[in-house]
């Protein structure tokens, strides 16, 4: 509390003297309230709150906002107009404190319905994009990221009937991904052979890059694996896997700077290069 002891002491007699009455018995080993300190206690942290509710309206109206955010994004993931946006807001905002935490798609929806998140970056599929308060930001391609020893590994590109005999390594079912995946196989009328599976992207990755299977994963999430795979655009599946902003519905008083923040920092990374519409 940056406040000596003797100064606490000096404040509490103060307040006792005020009120005309002992509000800690200090005659034991250590102190204990007294009756009339008890009936003081609630009426006090609701002086502090309506304090705290004073520092917080008035830093709303002059822009300086407070406190913390938390922050999800799913793992593995090199996103960098979401860093890009995560640093603006800190930069407009250094009074906030940004927590970051990196899970599963599935896991990170649950915390943010949950209130544990104000804010997450998840993959998706395209029966999510209509939910409310769920904001498509980028969409990218399915690669296919085998081992340099891989037989596929001098393909330039290949198609689902050429990845279906060799065994793969997937996110779980429920993911974006995965689900992108599982709908394009099932209008080729394809069976693949779904080895493994791990939750994290990077885990995909990494048992990919042992000779366990073909790693089935978005362009992004293989970027930082280019000296252990080739990535291989998959050509026959053209919808592609979708990362979106999904937030809580709780009155957060920094998540509209931060959403904004957000929605400037993937406009400006899509304007340059958007050339599909």
């Amino acid at each position: 509390m940056h406040i000596s002891q003797s100064g606490v002491s000096a404040q509490i007699r103060q307040l006792e003297h005020e009120l005309g009455a002992a509000l800690l018995d200090r005659s034991g080993r250590t102190a204990s309230l007294t009756a009339a300190g008890a009936a003081a206690l609630d009426h006090a942290r609701a002086a502090l709150a309506a304090t705290a509710a004073v520092r917080e309206a008035v830093d709303q109206v002059q822009g300086l906002v407070r406190g913390r955010i938390d922050v999800g994004m799913v793992a593995s993931c090199t996103v960098e107009p979401f860093f890009a946006a995560l640093a603006g807001f800190h930069h407009e905002y250094p009074a906030v404190e940004i927590t970051l935490a990196e899970d599963t798609s599935d896991r990170l929806r649950d915390r943010v319905r949950a209130g544990a998140l104000e804010l997450a970056l998840v993959g998706i599929s395209a029966a999510d994009a209509a939910e409310p308060r769920l904001l498509p930001v980028l969409g990218e391609p399915l690669i296919a990221a085998v081992a340099p020893t891989h037989p596929l590994a001098d393909r330039p590109r290949v198609t689902l009937a050429e990845l279906a005999p060799h065994p793969l390594v997937c996110l779980p079912t429920g993911t974006g991904i995965r689900a992108v995946f599982d709908q394009a196989c099932a209008a080729a009328h394809l069976h693949p052979q779904v080895r493994l599976q791990a939750a994290a992207p990077r885990a995909v990755a990494d048992l990919a890059a042992r000779g366990l299977g073909v790693a089935i994963l978005s362009a992004s999430m293989t970027a930082e694996h280019g000296d252990r795979l080739r990535a291989l655009p998959i050509e026959d599946v053209t919808t592609p896997a979708l990362l979106a902003l999904v937030w809580a519905g709780g009155p957060h008083p920094a998540l509209p700077e931060l959403l904004r923040h957000c929605r400037q920092a993937f406009a400006a990374a899509a304007a340059p290069d958007d050339v599909t519409g």
